[in-house]
Order: structure tokens, then sequence, then C-alpha cells
């Protein structure tokens, strides 16, 4: 495996001064006072959420772009009714408003990510000390090993399959056994079951898998002590709470596991305060809500993943103005420009290829916005 390409971070950048945080309400802007290209921006979102899906990027359910701090842009387009497991060639659509909850899929990972810091600046977790998985306990176990910062960086060396679109009847993709079939019952004893193929830490043991979140998402809780309502109540007291993420609905599986690879709803402005908090370092309004340094831990780019770097629960780009992003299934995207102080966020439903030509669409996006002097 290629080594990832060593950019020093641009700094997260602070709120400006006079800028409310939206705990409350989104204090809104013109793209021009942000100083963005208003022609170009407008012809970028037009072109990402349209009335019907663009050949490329799919269909755009809804978008938006925070910059210093203040909504600048919002759009709403339509949205399929349907879920993953829908094999229906024209599935019905709906109108989506600013009060739609919409899924998270992956960018639920780097809400884990943030439950984790908590529990680290809680005194809770140390990242360098070993998970105990109860699945791990036999002596001699060599899955014993394993860290927080090898679940976080997605590199325990566990076997895992993870893919949606190649499926075969006789043998499912171990995801997809995960989230909808024999697994779904207790998703994290079910990922914690997989023999170890690679030493853990080391970078051939990086494998992008939701049920390493999973893992870490139970060994979180019975750290904690939480069952399956507390562990809700804990994010919404810890995370959501504070930034005014008051719609944010998370799932359980039956083992009252938070099922923190997949599956969180929220609104868009939600969703834009929820990146808002990542490109602020972890603080909100005077608080940390997880410690100074933890989200430039996070997003350090680790592991070469296609077109994309993976960090810890966030990913990265081979780019000297270091974004960072979460990103879901079918092209849901938060994505931070710490060089240009925005958010660029974008809920919809794109193919398996269309991943480089949305995140490249994204970006253009942010350039409409100067560079921070």
């Amino acid at each position: 495996m290629l080594p990832p390409p060593d950019h020093p971070l641009v700094a997260l950048p602070p709120q400006p001064q006079g800028v409310p945080w939206p705990t409350d309400a989104w204090p809104e802007g013109d793209p021009a006072d942000a100083g963005a290209d208003e022609g170009r921006l407008t012809e970028l979102l037009d072109e990402l959420v349209g009335a019907e899906p663009h050949p490329t990027l799919g269909r755009t359910y809804a978008a938006a772009v925070v910059a210093g701090g203040r909504l600048v842009a919002e759009r709403y387009g339509r949205r399929v009714v349907a879920d993953l497991r829908s094999l229906e060639p024209d599935p019905p659509h709906e109108d989506v408003t600013p009060d739609s909850l919409l899924l998270s899929w992956s960018i639920a990972k780097s809400i884990t990510s943030l439950a984790v810091g908590v529990a680290v600046g809680d005194g809770s977790v140390r990242i360098d000390e070993p998970v105990s998985d109860p699945a791990w306990s036999e002596p001699g176990d060599p899955r014993a090993a394993i860290t927080w910062a090898d679940l976080l960086t997605m590199r325990p060396g566990l076997r895992w399959l993870e893919e949606y679109y190649e499926l075969a009847e006789d043998a499912m993709p171990d995801v997809v056994t995960m989230l909808f079939g024999e697994g779904a019952a207790d998703m994290a004893a079910f990922a914690a079951a997989f023999p170890l193929v690679a030493e853990p830490g080391s970078p051939e043991a990086y494998t992008y898998s939701s049920g390493t979140t999973n893992i870490i998402a139970a060994n979180l809780q019975r750290r904690l002590g939480l069952d399956g309502d507390a562990v809700v109540g804990f994010l919404h007291e810890r995370i959501f709470g504070p930034i005014g993420m008051r719609s944010a609905e998370a799932d359980v599986d039956a083992a009252g596991t938070f099922i923190g690879s997949s599956y969180v709803r929220a609104t868009l402005r939600d969703w834009c305060r929820f990146g808002l908090l990542a490109l602020r370092d972890g603080r909100w309004d005077g608080t940390h809500l997880v410690p100074a340094g933890w989200i430039d831990w996070s997003r350090r780019a680790r592991s070469w993943d296609e077109t994309v770097l993976h960090g810890a629960q966030w990913w990265a780009w081979d780019d000297p103005e270091t974004p960072f992003g979460a990103h879901g299934f079918e092209g849901q995207r938060i994505i931070a420009f710490p060089a240009r102080d925005v958010v660029v966020v974008r809920f919809g439903r794109s193919g398996s290829d269309a991943a480089p030509a949305l995140n490249a669409h994204l970006h253009e996006v942010a350039r409409c916005f100067p560079e921070r002097t």
C-alpha cells in the first residue's frame, strides 16, 4: 500500500467575531458577502440539484453551503421513497423540505468518532489501549491486541468485505449480511467474530469496514455502561444537543447497540451544524465537546482508499488545502474546507462510479469562495 501524502494540516478556523453560533437558528448570509463567485456557485448548485437526476452526479435530495459560519446557500430537490433493498426500476419520489430527515449512511461513522472523542476527554477511554471485546477474551486470541486506535483508523486486521453493488445470492457481502441479514440482530458481535488476517495497526491491516465501526460503538457502550436508550441519550446530551442538532435520530439494533456505521437521520440544517462542529475543531460556543486536537488526529490521512484517503472515521484528499469530510453510501457528503472556512453538504442518491465526480463537484463549490488570508 502506498503511503498517503503528508500535507501539513491547514489550521481549523475559529468562528468569526460577530457571527452567532447556529445553536437555535442559522445566521444567514449572501454568498457575495463571503467573497464568493456567485455566478459560478449558482451554476454548480443548479447542476447539482435539478428537477431530474444528473447523468453523472445522480439525484441530489438537498444541498447547502456554510461560509464563515453563516448559511449562504440551501437547495432542496426530490428523493426516492424506497430503501437500499428496493428493486423497483422506477421507485416513487417525494419533495424534500427543510423538515425532511436525511439518512446518514456512513456519515454516522464520523459521529461515532466524536462519541469516542467525548469519552477520551472524560478519561473513560485511551485510544492506545486494547478494546477488550468479549469475543476476543480467550487466552492467546491475537485479536485481543486490537486497540481503539486500530479500530478508529480501520486497521484492526479483521477479515471483511464491504460491498453493496456486486451482490450474489449465494455469497452476500459481509456488510449486507450485517445490516440486513443474519448479523442484524447484533451487528457488533457479528463483525467481531471475523478472524484476523493482518497485524493490527499495520498498513496492510487497513480495510474499510462498517463492522469495525459497530465494534467501536458496542465497546464504547460497554466502557460507559450504556444500554440502547442510554446511548441515544448520551449522543443527544454530549453531541447533538449542545450544537442544536435537535432533529437527530440514532438507531440501535436488537442488542441495544448504536448502529454507529450507518443509521442517523437529521435535517439538512442540522447536518450543517455537524459539519461546522468538525470545522471548528469540535468546539461550540466556547465549549470543547471533544479534546482539542481530536479532529486533527481524526482527519490526518493514513490510508489510501481508491481516490480518497482515510484518517480515523473521517476522509481526506491529496490536496494542500487538506479538506476532510464524512462520507456515506450513495453520495452522502459533509465536507469541510479549512483553508476557505467553508462546509459543503450534499444528500442524495448517486451510482457506484459517481464518487470521484461528485467529490470533485463539491470541491468546485467550495472553490467559489476565496482562501482565508
